[in-house]
């Protein structure tokens, strides 16, 4: 497994894959709105690059596509299949380059440590190679549990992990850390593992996903959840996490620069706060789609960081306060395929 590189997000892309929801997923109570933002999220997608979706059916997705979105159809192409769920981020393949060449992995998706089911949606990445989707066929790697939202990628040699995620029980419990770590440089082809041991979002099933936190950016940047607040429950851990963050450097011993993001106001679902983060954007090839929370302040302010971060792309906010309802935003929602990973 030789030169092998997992290529950060911002690489030129082929697709992005969502699932989309339906009635026999947790969406059900929330299932009009849920779909508006899935909708709003596949107009995104669409003006960058070409989207595949899985669904049960076909015509669940064409009877709610509207018209300026139906009329891409040859950039958007539907595989049916079951889904439990639809953060296509932890059970999508994780595609690294081989000799330059994408290889999919399939690694076992248990969603988040067994916490739900997760036996429609541990299928996917087969039926998406049944179909025909990936051009040169998906590795099997499901001796080891993966999710994308735990691993960050530089693209030069560098993974940002934690370790609450990774060590968790239910997932990799017969690896040791230095195990698990050279699993990662193996598979992945990465040179450095960094563990990050600080912070979380309250509300959050997964275990502290490095996608709720922070996130490379180019030029040598992590974009990461601040807190500033000292009577918020964030405070203490994020002040250590930023501290870790400082101390890290890259493969070639450099630190990298640090771009805070706010955290939203508090968000409830009755008496249980929502795992809301700007954290969670999703890049495409010439834009990053940031979720918005109804907050204008905080949310123009985490679009003009995210701006900074990526100054060669438009900013787009999304609304995603009906997705994080089931404790997820955009970047849980999709998961991105390098250029020639797929035949389109």
């Amino acid at each position: 497994m030789s030169n092998r590189t997992l290529p950060p997000e911002w690489s030129p892309q082929d697709a992005i894959l969502i699932a989309w929801p339906h009635a026999d997923t947790d969406w059900l109570p929330t299932l009009h709105d849920v779909t508006q933002c899935y909708v709003e999220l596949s107009r995104n997608i669409l003006c960058d690059e070409q989207l595949i979706i899985v669904a049960p059916s076909i015509d669940l997705v064409q009877n709610h596509l509207p018209h300026d979105v139906a009329s891409q159809g040859s950039k958007i192409r539907i595989v049916t299949a079951d889904s439990n769920d639809t953060w296509a981020r932890d059970f999508g393949a994780i595609t690294v380059l081989n000799n330059a060449q994408p290889v999919p992995l399939d690694f076992t998706f248990n969603a988040w440590g067994m916490k739900f089911a997760a036996n429609h949606d541990n299928q996917i990445n087969r039926a998406l190679e049944k179909a025909g989707v990936f051009k040169n066929g998906m590795e099997n790697h499901l001796d080891m549990v993966l999710e994308g939202g735990s691993i960050e990628s530089d693209g030069n040699g560098t993974i940002l992990t934690t370790t609450k995620c990774l060590l968790s029980p239910n997932r990799n419990q017969q690896w040791s850390k230095a195990e698990i770590e050279q699993e990662l440089k193996k598979r992945l082809g990465a040179e450095k593992i960094l563990w990050l041991d600080h912070g979380f979002i309250a509300g959050d099933d997964t275990d502290c996903h490095i996608d709720t936190l922070a996130r490379f950016a180019p030029n040598n940047t992590i974009i990461y959840c601040g807190c500033n607040d000292a009577a918020d429950v964030h405070y203490s851990e994020m002040q250590l996490m930023k501290e870790q963050l400082a101390s890290f450097t890259n493969a070639n011993g450099e630190p990298y620069r640090l771009l805070e993001l706010p955290l939203p106001a508090p968000i409830f679902d009755d008496d249980y706060r929502l795992p809301a983060t700007y954290a969670n954007f999703l890049v495409t090839n010439h834009s990053v789609l940031v979720p918005t929370y109804n907050q204008p302040r905080l949310d123009d302010e985490a679009c003009r960081i995210v701006g900074e971060a990526f100054p060669d792309r438009t900013v787009k906010g999304i609304d995603c306060t009906s997705l994080i309802v089931q404790h997820g935003s955009l970047h849980c929602a999709t998961m991105q395929f390098p250029v020639n990973t797929l035949n389109i």
